[in-house]
């Protein structure tokens, strides 16, 4: 499943689609692909080819052109309940593919300083005691490609005014939005701008802003709960600026490379995350291994050195909602699990 506009419904071919590569892994293990293209305004068509199916894998974002999952959601719980496989469930979705699970795992070492504003006011009386202790990363609950991200920091990064901070007190802020530049704007001016965040069921997460985000970003695809390739940004949203250049120089974000589960410098992550991680995530989230998504993927920063030397990871987000492009080399493992699925959902 992948989004479609109303007025644009096809009976696409998932083999002349950007899904190619899913298609042809999934008929090589014997699994027959059909393309349904989805929109809120024929949900119900869609549902009904749902339930003549044996499973669904769903590419579709959390968020996009105000829209949002709700109607697309309870339509796939029902469809779940009626014995088709659904991936990623809406409930599993709830539980690992929001903000929220930053501040929920917070104390895996995996986690930093996270903090959750549930409330507009929470975070007006919280936020300037956590810009005390330096630059931080807001991130709003429910979001994709950047949309609700910001770095923001005192703009007096010595000392704020009179040794406190208030609604008028200066920052330094950037969206983490593709084209954004650095801005400078009063604390009550950024909470003003996050009002809408808090609709419904949002809010937002605040985390310790990690200093050696100049040397990169790396995402685990996992394919179940095995680690199936990995994607390496260089120069990712929040960039930092070069010494001595102006605020609207920071390099914008590049491309992701991808690469084998066997790249030798990620083994260790890769054996954090499938050994360590998943079963403290499972246990603190309320999920069995086997509830989790047959593609999704976690985004890390570097955390610093440990007494070692060698690196740590800070978790950045989780992604089930809507995880492509991937490597190819998780294409067969995804094909394989998928199967799996579906035979143990009969």
């Amino acid at each position: 499943m992948f989004p479609a506009d109303a007025e644009e419904r096809l009976a696409t071919k998932v083999e002349q689609s950007r899904f190619a590569g899913v298609a042809s892994a999934f008929s090589a293990a014997g699994i027959e692909v059909v393309g349904a293209p989805y929109a809120d305004a024929f949900v119900e068509n869609v549902r009904a080819q749902l339930l003549g199916v044996d499973g669904v894998l769903v590419w579709v974002n959390p968020i996009q052109g105000g829209r949002d999952r709700s109607v697309l959601n309870a339509m796939l719980a029902d469809v779940a309940s009626r014995g088709v496989f659904v991936s990623a469930h809406p409930e599993v979705i709830d539980k690992m593919g929001t903000k929220e699970v930053l501040y929920r795992t917070r104390g895996m070492s995996w986690g930093c300083d996270t903090r959750l504003y549930a409330t507009l006011e929470a975070m007006r009386a919280e936020l300037p005691a956590s810009l005390m202790s330096g630059a931080r990363v807001m991130k709003q609950i429910r979001g994709q490609s950047g949309d609700g991200v910001w770095k923001v920091e005192l703009a007096d990064r010595a000392s704020p005014p009179h040794g406190r901070i208030s609604i008028d007190t200066a920052l330094q802020v950037r969206h983490a939005k593709r084209g954004s530049a650095e801005e400078r704007m009063s604390l009550g001016v950024f909470i003003s701008r996050c009002e809408s965040y808090f609709v419904g069921a949002g809010g937002m997460i605040d985390q310790a802003y990690q200093p050696r985000l100049s040397d990169g970003m790396v995402r685990c695809y996992v394919v179940g709960d095995r680690v199936a390739g990995f994607g390496e940004q260089l120069v990712n949203a929040l960039y930092p600026v070069a010494p001595g250049t102006s605020p609207g120089d920071a390099p914008q974000p590049g491309p992701r490379r991808y690469f084998p589960p066997t790249r030798p410098d990620f083994q260790r992550l890769k054996q954090k995350l499938e050994r360590e991680w998943l079963d403290e995530l499972c246990r603190l989230l309320g999920l069995e291994r086997l509830q989790l998504p047959v593609i999704w993927d976690a985004d890390f920063l570097y955390g610093p050195k440990d007494g070692h030397g060698a690196d740590t990871f800070v978790l950045c987000e989780i992604n089930v909602s809507s995880v492509y492009p991937f490597p190819e080399d998780a294409l067969a493992p995804l094909a394989v699990e998928t199967l799996a699925r579906i035979k143990a959902d009969r």
